[in-house]
């Protein structure tokens, strides 16, 4: 059977959504790294004296067996060579506790040990022939002795009759296993309490970079894109000591945010100047275009004027009108960036949407304008001039940048401690790229410069301006068919019936006009 490339591919399994391992710390890995070299040193070190010792104990064990096989008599002293049992030799000798000996004589084999109560023991045929199975024909050897346990013998020779003789280990396994133990218990305390040394050293060693990332992340979250800015975070003195490795990474950013204040004082003192120039040249600039358009429109009222200077008269009036908004536009953004221009007071937000939108049907009747607004008025305190202009920008904004038959909703409403202005519209959508930057002076959606949709760019800029100076904030989701542009604003805590301006307005459910 054939399997097509694109079967295998959506066979394969897929990829692994395991979440990836969170990666340790620095000082996680030095006392983890420290740790365990020293534990390594520790175990080669207990190995090695643990072999050491064995070994010696082990020769010592030996040098025993040696010394008390040479005290065994198999032979009656004084009588004719006959061979004595196992059993007789320890029992007319001085043999240690444990001394085991094994006689062969001819066909005939004894065994015997002495127990720890110095009584001598008669050793098992099975017994017997372990330890004759297993010992080594020379040399020491260690045989394990089912019921006594391990012993260490050495075969021993007297007149053509061959021996063993033996110790028992159990002493020399008991000390090994005690010293093992011990170095066991020595080491794990050792190794806890070399961790925790470790970690207070190296918790120590590290306050001066955790002072630097603590003072970076405060630093990250003071907004710096606009406004009177100053940095007043800094390294603390002590974690900033040019004498050590990370003290100086403290200082160098110490010195690195004392530039950065520098520079941002430096930005603000030049914003400042540049709006101080912006609204003195607005203002000069208003009266000479008051000239120019005054006496443009003198002169047009002149019945004798050619129609070629006529029609230059107009144009220069048309100008003077568009560069008079412009001048306005400018000096009412230098005038909000110094707080000024607000004159505070109770605000039906409701009310302003009704009439905004009887402004919009009037000037964009080609649109389908919607207005949605809830039953109860929506009361905020603010500038009632300045949010209808606000209103009035986005509702003139959807206008010019749809085509006609475009669907423009202005909806007003509650929304917890907020009151909610959206403009939505069923248009082409904004252009991702320049998404982000609609509320920028100068910034305008088609990049264009017909008289149509071009603009000054001001309009959506000056409506950001009044938010925020209203403490509320501005944004747009764009998609194609599906734009929005929403304000949002402290709501007014007072009852919203209490307010000089609630009056009845045209605000009971929706009110379309095709």
């Amino acid at each position: 059977m054939t399997v097509s490339a694109d079967a295998q591919e959506s066979e394969a399994p897929p990829p692994s959504t395991r979440p990836r391992r969170r990666p340790w710390s620095l000082q996680t890995r030095l006392i983890v790294t420290v740790t365990a070299i020293v534990a390594l040193i520790l175990v080669g070190v207990a190995v090695v004296t643990s072999t050491i010792l064995g070994r010696v104990m082990h020769d010592s064990l030996d040098a025993r067996v040696e010394s008390s096989a040479r005290q065994v008599q198999l032979f009656e002293p004084g009588l004719p060579p006959t061979v004595r049992s196992a059993y007789d030799v320890l029992s007319f000798g001085r043999q240690p506790p444990g001394f085991l000996l094994v006689v062969r004589d001819g066909p005939e084999t004894t065994g015997a040990y002495v127990d720890e109560d110095s009584e001598v023991m008669e050793l098992t045929d099975a017994q017997l022939e372990q330890i004759v199975s297993e010992v080594a024909p020379s040399g020491f050897s260690t045989v394990e002795v089912e019921g006594i346990g391990a012993y260490r013998v050495v075969p021993i020779r007297a007149a053509g009759t061959v021996g063993v003789a033996g110790l028992p280990e159990n002493e020399v396994n008991a000390t090994l296993a005690a010293m093992l133990t011990t170095i066991g218990i020595v080491t794990a305390v050792g190794l806890l309490a070399l961790a925790g040394a470790v970690a207070v050293v190296i918790r120590a060693s590290l306050r001066p970079l955790r002072a630097v990332a603590e003072t970076a992340t405060r630093v990250a979250g003071v907004p710096m894109d606009r406004g009177e800015v100053s940095i007043a975070e800094r390294v603390p003195a002590e974690q900033a000591d040019d004498r050590t490795e990370i003290g100086r990474v403290g200082a160098a950013l110490n010195r690195l945010l004392d530039h950065v204040d520098e520079s941002l004082d430096a930005r603000q003192r030049n914003e400042e100047r540049m709006r101080r120039f912006v609204a003195d040249a607005s203002h000069e600039l208003r009266t000479p275009l008051a000239s120019i358009r005054g006496y443009s429109e003198l002169s047009l009222r002149d019945r004798s004027l050619a129609e070629t200077t006529a029609s230059s008269l107009e144009r220069i009036q048309a100008q003077s009108v568009r560069m008079t908004a412009l001048v306005e536009d400018l000096l009412l953004l230098a005038r909000l960036d110094e707080g000024q221009e607000l004159v505070f007071g109770s605000v039906d937000l409701s009310r302003m949407a009704s009439e905004a939108i009887a402004d919009a049907r009037a000037a964009g009747p080609g649109h389908r304008w919607t207005l949605d607004v809830d039953p109860e008025p929506v009361v905020v305190a603010g500038d009632t001039g300045r949010l209808h202009q606000v209103v009035v920008n986005l509702l003139a904004n959807a206008r010019v940048h749809t085509p006609e038959g475009t669907a423009v909703t202005l909806s007003v409403s509650h929304d917890g401690q907020h009151a909610v202005i959206r403009v939505s519209d069923d248009g082409p959508g904004v252009d991702p790229a320049i998404a982000q930057e609609l509320f920028e002076r100068f910034s305008r959606a088609d990049r264009s410069r017909a008289r149509k949709t071009g603009g000054t760019g001001l309009g959506l800029s000056i409506a950001r301006a009044i938010v925020t100076a209203h403490g509320g904030t501005i944004s747009v989701q764009s998609t194609p068919g599906d734009t929005v542009f929403e304000v949002r604003l402290p709501a007014r805590p007072d009852d919203p019936a209490a307010s000089d301006d609630a009056a009845p307005a045209e605000t009971t459910g929706e009110i379309a006009a095709q």
